[in-house]
């Protein structure tokens, strides 16, 4: 399939400085093969020409995700005219405005849009509000070739940006186009788009790291790429999932690992956060509070407290009463006597009455409900499929999926409780705050510990 059709268009300035003779198709290797088998026949086996002259471009990006149609990014290509171009000195690097550049190097590339910007900038015109594929193009030197100082090549690769991912992209089972929920600020997507420019269109340097989970704190102030566009296939490479939801990582939020060994799985904190959020408000509901365990003991020892009889100093009715009397031992023989003057007769309604003061005990739908709840799978308001974790239905799944997409009528919570993670100091916590007004009786703010969103376990 040839390029030339999504070639980007060249800027080219008012003496025409960046005007670029050359241009690249790729080239089918079966196509190829049936082409040479084709001119030797009519050749009677003479050589390659110049002008049919094909190659091959072994990818120097490695996602490691997966294509479905091929292997790897290595194209074929042919560049026309071909002979123009291999007759041309081969270099290593090349200066521009005192700046060497260097082959398999990143560098920004002017673009109509950035020119524009610049322009805007030279004549203080109000600027219109800008993505990132506004900004220079960035690429990958593959070959530099020259006729002389005026006259310098350079064979690229585009790195895209996520906003510029055309019609018709594959992401999975998914078409898409554009960028992404998971897409970061500073994300870029390697290609096997070639091209060959003009290298007095060439800015400036640029700095490019592949992702991976392990160096992803080099990654937050530079530009960086863990995914890859077949320019064939218009397909992306799979990015790996991770959480409940099954759904690629955000470079630029929170991801919390747990810590159990057997299952080591990664979670957004907008997952973690919507699950803690979905368990409160089925516990709770809209008026029933929370009583953290420290409450509920304390409480229930004010209940015993409350059942014990009460001592005259405690509120006892009737006469006043002395400090203490002492008591003397009593001869056996006065014992008829003193039996004789003692009456004890117990009251008709003694046990039928509780003492006045004492609280009635609490009803069943005032009790503190216990604090286990079934983990649930949220989504954090990205697309694409989720995957069945054990003891989910799909049900489940799906109405999550609703709730991460920002429909309001399915995030009920909204406005009742809040939680935010707190990772400062030793496992994580949640910490929860009860935000309705006229319900009384419990804690308005208190923390949790954080669970897996897969296996369940407290993360450490």
């Amino acid at each position: 399939m040839a390029s030339s059709a999504r070639k980007r268009p060249r800027p080219e300035s008012e003496d025409n400085r960046a005007e670029c003779p050359f241009s690249i198709k790729i080239v089918d290797p079966k196509e190829k093969k049936h082409k040479d088998k084709k001119r030797r026949r009519t050749e009677g086996g003479g050589g390659d020409d110049d002008d049919t002259k094909f190659h091959v471009q072994l990818s120097p990006f490695a996602p490691s995700g997966k294509f479905k149609s091929h292997e790897t990014m290595d194209l074929h290509y042919q560049v026309d005219p071909s002979k123009k171009w291999t007759e041309m000195t081969r270099y290593n690097s090349f200066v521009l405005n005192g700046v060497k550049y260097f082959s398999e190097g990143f560098i920004y590339v002017a673009n109509d849009s950035s020119i524009e910007r610049q322009k805007q900038v030279a004549h203080s015109e109000p600027m219109r509000p800008r993505k990132k594929s506004d900004d220079d193009w960035v690429a990958r030197i593959l070959e530099i070739r020259a006729a002389d100082e005026h006259h310098v090549y350079a064979r690229v690769y585009w790195m895209y940006w996520p906003d510029e991912l055309p019609q018709g992209t594959h992401d999975g089972k998914k078409i898409v186009q554009g960028r992404q929920p998971y897409h970061g600020a500073n994300e870029l997507i390697a290609s096997n788009h070639m091209d060959i420019i003009n290298v007095v269109s060439v800015t400036s340097q640029a700095t490019v790291r592949q992702w991976y989970e392990e160096n992803e704190e080099e990654i937050q102030n530079a530009l960086y790429w863990r995914q890859a566009f077949d320019v064939r296939t218009y397909e992306l490479s799979t990015v790996e999932l991770v959480c409940s939801c099954n759904t690629p990582a955000h470079p630029d939020k929170l991801l919390v690992g747990c810590t159990t060994e057997t299952c080591k799985k990664w979670m957004h904190e907008q997952c973690i956060k919507d699950d803690a959020l979905r368990a409160t408000y089925n516990r709770l509901g809209t008026d029933k509070p929370h009583r953290s365990p420290e409450s509920t003991v304390k409480k229930d020892e004010d209940k015993e407290e409350a059942k014990r009889p009460l001592s005259p100093t405690e509120g006892g009715t009737g006469a006043s009463t002395q400090q203490s009397i002492d008591v003397k031992a009593v001869d056996s023989s006065d014992a008829d006597a003193v039996q004789d003057n003692v009456e004890v007769k117990p009251s008709d309604d003694e046990d039928a009455k509780a003492p006045a003061d004492t609280p009635p005990e609490p009803s069943s739908e005032t009790q503190p409900q216990g604090d286990k709840t079934e983990p649930s799978t949220p989504a954090p308001g990205t697309p694409g499929g989720s995957k069945a974790t054990s003891g989910r239905k799909q049900v489940g799944r799906r109405k999550t999926k609703v709730e991460a997409n920002g429909d309001s009528n399915a995030r009920p919570w909204e406005g009742l409780f809040e939680v935010s993670l707190k990772m400062d100091a030793g496992p994580p916590m949640l910490e929860f705050k009860d935000l309705r007004e006229g319900v009384g009786g419990g804690d308005k703010t208190w923390t949790e510990r954080v669970k897996c969103l897969v296996c369940g376990s407290e993360v450490n």
